[in-house]
């Protein structure tokens, strides 16, 4: 079974940073696509940025230039540098990956989606 376990998410005065971590765990044959999410009180979840498997990354307007994504492979790991934090930026964040990984009711592969437990940022100002 895939899981996706978040770390990193905590209190932030404005124009600080935070790191946010997302390890991916299980019968994994291949992790496409990995981004990341957020979702602040009272508006609809958006995507934050997302990278291929390849490396191309693309991000929110609201974040370019300040926000980084990036992803180890090796480890199985998606990671979201934020910098220069704003207050808008306090949100529940959560890690999404594209994954080919082993079913074991099905008895073969299946590619899904899975997600984090998600993390809250708070930028206070």
């Amino acid at each position: 079974q895939v899981q996706l376990v978040e770390s990193g998410g905590g209190l932030v005065q404005a124009g600080g940073s935070l790191r946010l971590s997302c390890a991916v765990s299980g019968s994994i044959f291949s992790i496409n696509a990995m981004g990341w999410y957020r979702q602040a009180p009272g508006k609809q979840r958006e995507l934050v940025a997302a990278i291929t498997s390849g490396g191309s990354t693309n991000y929110a307007d609201s974040v370019k230039g300040r926000f980084t994504i990036s992803r180890d492979n090796a480890k199985n790991t998606v990671y979201l540098q934020m910098n220069s934090l704003k207050p808008e930026d306090t949100a529940v964040y959560s890690c999404n990956a594209d994954v080919c990984g082993w079913d074991p009711n099905r008895g073969r592969s299946e590619r899904a989606e899975y997600w984090g437990q998600g993390s809250q940022v708070t930028v206070s100002s």
